[in-house]
């Protein structure tokens, strides 16, 4: 049985471009965005759970979240918990509403957001590159072992290393846009 699996190498590339895209989703640009409060965990009920679970999160406008908490008991440590993850927002509490005005960013903190950009990119492209290893070692274990041909093994390593260029190129298609976003091109 050959150890060498395109299906298991292309699932691992693509979860690399997807945890990318979940990173990037998460970094704020100047619009309002759900994904803004996706890590924020608040502490109720005698437990940490994520805010999605204790409020209703929503853009009701470009530049202003809302959260409809749904237990008045739980509004104090929503807020706490919002202030507390230092995203640069303040909690404006109305009733069960607790609107999260954005503010505008600086210069700087958008050039410390696109350098965080590349990071995040960087770490995705090792992802992808530490996948291309293990499948060309798997490659060349299955030739010694004489389950593959040279022919194919030369074959498919062709075919690994295209998987890999495709996924990089999405790496930085998906970075790229997140820069301009964030830069406000």
């Amino acid at each position: 049985m050959p150890t060498y699996d395109k299906s298991d190498i292309q699932r691992r590339m693509h979860g690399a471009v997807e945890a990318l895209k979940h990173d990037l989703g998460g970094l704020r640009t100047g619009r309002a965005s759900t994904a803004l409060l996706d890590p924020i965990q608040v502490e109720v009920y005698g437990a940490n759970m994520p805010l999605n679970q204790v409020a209703t999160v929503s853009v009701p406008e470009p530049r202003m979240l809302s959260v409809q908490v749904w237990d008045r008991s739980n509004i104090q440590p929503v807020e706490k918990a919002i202030r507390s993850a230092n995203l640069g927002l303040n909690p404006i509490t109305d009733g069960q509403l607790i609107r999260l005005p954005i503010p505008d960013m600086t210069e700087e903190r958008r050039k410390e957001l696109a350098k965080l950009v590349g990071q995040y990119a960087e770490k995705a492209r090792v992802a992808v590159r530490n996948v291309r290893r293990d499948g060309m070692d798997h490659l060349k274990t299955d030739e010694k072992k004489h389950e593959i041909s040279e022919d194919e093994h030369k074959r498919l390593e062709t075919e690994v290393q295209k998987l890999t260029d495709d996924t990089i190129k999405e790496i930085d298609a998906a970075a790229h846009s997140k820069e301009q976003e964030i830069l406000g091109k």
